[in-house]
């Protein structure tokens, strides 16, 4: 597989970024950063998710401990889809390349890669990449500067359009897994303890996610332990 098949499949994944980032660009300004400092986020972290909770640490002024703690646990599974995607790669993807190209792994770019019969070269995987990552950024700049044009009361009511994304994502996986549904339901509990309890009015909104996010994982792997598979 070359470089050229790489770019076919990533037309998708690019399309569908260039939207979700358009909201993310609209919620940047809205937090305060300017059109570039959004599209350097955008092209220096590539992390959806790890980017929205970024920017409402920053909004409300969270410390740096907060950011760090919030990026580690929602990226942390960036972590285990690169040891999992280094075990597809063919012989040529050597460590430096390895290293470059981490950079880009996405649940969707890892999916992509991982769906593919055959190993994947070091080209292949680099045109994959490359038109998610430039449309992630093009949508970015183009979300913060609309953002930046329009009145602040239209770009506040558009940001309102992230959390129907959010829904869009969890709710269909929580119609089929009863497990997911229980997890969810401890994190909303907790971040409704949190807003709405006097006594946790200080706890800012960057510890309320990493709280929230700990608790429901934990519950997870108590209530629904994954286990060990005997060795035949």
């Amino acid at each position: 597989m070359n470089f050229k098949t790489g770019l076919k499949h990533g037309i998708p994944i690019a399309l569908g970024y260039f939207s979700v980032s358009t909201a993310f660009g609209l919620i940047a300004v809205n937090g305060g950063c300017t059109a570039i400092e959004a599209l350097f986020i955008s092209m220096f972290n590539v992390t959806s998710a790890g980017q929205f909770a970024g920017v409402t640490v920053m909004a409300s002024a969270g410390s740096y401990i907060e950011m760090a703690m919030t990026q580690f646990l929602i990226n942390a599974r960036y972590a285990l889809m690169a040891i999992s995607l280094s075990q597809k790669v063919d012989k040529k993807f050597t460590t430096l390349p390895r290293i470059l190209l981490s950079t880009f792994i996405t649940d969707e770019i890892y999916a992509v890669a991982m769906g593919r019969v055959e190993d994947i070269s070091a080209k292949y995987y680099a045109g994959l990449s490359c038109l998610p990552y430039f449309g992630w950024a093009a949508g970015t700049f183009f979300g913060a500067v609309m953002g930046s044009l329009m009145p602040q009361i239209l770009t506040t009511s558009l940001s309102i359009g992230l959390y129907g994304m959010f829904i869009a994502i969890v709710v269909p996986v929580v119609k089929t897994s009863r497990k997911t549904l229980v997890i969810v339901g401890v994190s909303l509990a907790v971040s409704c303890l949190i807003y709405f309890t006097p006594a946790f009015s200080k706890i800012s909104a960057g510890f309320a996610i990493i709280i929230s996010a700990v608790i429901a994982s934990a519950a997870g792997a108590i209530l629904f332990p994954v286990e060990d598979k005997e060795v035949s």
